[in-house]
């Protein structure tokens, strides 16, 4: 039986031939993305803007009725809640914005809590209110900058690492490719304004994870290509190498995106913008593995001669005793 070869073998792309466009429509990207951030920002969720979280447990219910209680709850007026399981399939947390100055009126959040908890008991005869808990915009704003500062230290450490393992043109390359990537996917969420809460970021950390494993690939076939052929022009081997990758590159993260999108297409609401910021962000590193980790070694001028060591007097010395005997 013969396996599936979604890239035949030997397929020879000449990809370095549109660094130019796409480094174009890539730039624009960007710049259209911080343009999005800075004018409209990002839809933040509870976890950064502060808001209520009542947790309540069916008494009599094997599960809670998730679906009937969003429905419930959105009539209110308060927005659309986040209502997940907590700790068990009857149990849940509901999690809420607090209501529009309820910084300068401290009633309206428990009026919004006592609104919210009556309209639950009124339905469901076995709910069981165990507990709301506020959280402050103070905190909130903390822990988003918290989160932020997670995606920046974990890209440039992962760029330093980079940088070590190969030569400081990859690790520069690998940095500014996870620029592109997560600026390409926040610009994603000012655009369509999804709710951008913990469960993004996470799904932003994953985007940086899979964007760094696929450049590495790529980068480690073009260093050993580097080794293997001394002549051959930069751009000409460039494209040897992200051809040689492009089986694995592509087989990957189709597999992955299948996955992705049926959980965008059946899965819960709950997940919808994480499965969104994951596909839109597995296809944007995929793109620039190709179209910009790599073009991106010409600019920096690597070469042939990047791994070749540099010889030393003393070798140099070694070296003339070995020719003349």
């Amino acid at each position: 039986m013969r396996l599936l070869k979604l890239v035949p073998d030997n397929t020879n792309i000449r990809f370095i031939r549109w660094q130019w466009p796409t480094t174009v429509v890539s730039a624009l990207l960007m710049i259209a993305s911080f343009v999005l951030l800075y004018t409209q920002g990002l839809n933040l969720g509870v976890d950064f803007v502060g808001g209520q979280m009542i947790r309540v447990t069916f008494t009599q219910s094997h599960e809670a009725p998730v679906a009937v209680l969003r429905g419930e709850i959105e009539k209110l007026g308060y927005g659309e809640p986040i209502i997940q399981t907590f700790g068990a399939p009857n149990a849940i947390s509901i999690r809420l914005r607090l209501p529009e100055g309820s910084d300068k009126t401290a009633g309206l959040a428990d009026a919004m809590t006592r609104k919210i908890t009556g309209t639950i008991k009124a339905a469901h005869a076995d709910a069981r209110v165990d507990g709301v808990d506020s959280v402050s915009g103070k905190v909130s704003n903390e822990l988003g900058w918290t989160a932020f500062k997670a995606l920046g230290f974990a890209s440039i450490a992962i760029s330093i690492y980079i940088w070590f393992r190969f030569e400081w043109q990859f690790g520069v390359g690998a940095l500014l490719s996870l620029v592109h990537d997560v600026t390409l996917t926040l610009g994603l969420f000012a655009l369509t304004q999804m709710e951008f809460d913990l469960t993004i970021v996470a799904a932003v950390l994953t985007v940086i994870g899979y964007s760094l494993n696929d450049t590495i690939v790529v980068y480690d076939r073009i260093r050993e290509n580097l080794k293997k052929f001394r002549k051959m022009p930069l751009a000409e081997l460039l494209d040897l190498s992200v051809n040689e990758t492009l089986h694995r590159t592509v087989m990957t993260s189709a597999t992955i995106l299948i996955t992705l999108t049926a959980l965008l297409v059946l899965g819960p609401r709950v997940i919808f913008g994480f499965s969104a910021a994951l596909i839109l962000g597995i296809f944007v590193a995929t793109y620039s593995s190709i179209y910009a980790a790599a073009p991106m070694l010409i600019w920096l001028n690597v070469t042939s001669k990047s791994f070749v060591p540099t010889e030393t007097e003393l070798d140099r010395q070694e070296r003339l005793a070995r020719e003349r005997s």
